[in-house]
């Protein structure tokens, strides 16, 4: 379990890193790259999953579709770097894994929700993948609205490409 939170920290450590360099005006300027969205939407996308894992863990209930949607997170970047800060606080405490249910729905008409029988740990390990998927598009958006930021080898790619990448190539005789 240890991994795990080690994970969470080193992915929101690298976000507030990033992000703490980016101007405000950058973290809310729209990316054609992006579809026209901006860093900081992406970012409170992110956020906000971790943010529906922490207020479901006590009730034991975690739906992601039920998102605040905080436009503050998006448009604010210090307000963005207190909910990582937050959100690590949560992490720190290192919170047992317990059993859950994951509420998903999928029809566009409808609120009807089917429960999915889940654990914390694993839905720590859900948010840990998604946030390391929207850091790879965000870093094709920092790209391109703030050229200068130094962005970390590792920022938006999977442990295990990592370890791939440090692999000798085996060569053919």
């Amino acid at each position: 379990m240890t991994q795990l939170y080690n994970a969470v920290q080193t992915v929101l450590s690298q976000l507030a890193d990033v992000i703490g360099q980016i101007s405000e005006e950058d973290f809310r300027k729209p990316s054609p790259a992006l579809s026209q969205a901006t860093l900081g939407q992406h970012l409170r996308h992110t956020l906000e999953f971790f943010v529906c894992l922490e207020q479901g863990y006590e009730s034991g209930v975690v739906n992601y579709d039920k998102r605040q949607h905080d436009k503050a997170i998006e448009n604010d970047k210090f307000v963005a770097l207190g909910t990582i800060n937050k959100i690590l606080d949560f992490v720190n405490r290192k919170p047992a894994d317990k059993r859950m249910i994951m509420e998903v729905g999928y029809l566009q008409d409808s609120e009807e929700c089917v429960p999915v029988e889940t654990n914390f740990m694993r839905e720590l390990t859900y948010n840990i993948e998604h946030a390391v998927h929207h850091m790879a598009i965000m870093k094709i958006g920092i790209r391109e609205v703030a050229p200068d930021t130094v962005i970390p080898k590792s920022f938006g790619v999977a442990v295990s490409t990592l370890r791939f990448r440090e692999e000798p190539v085996a060569t053919s005789r």
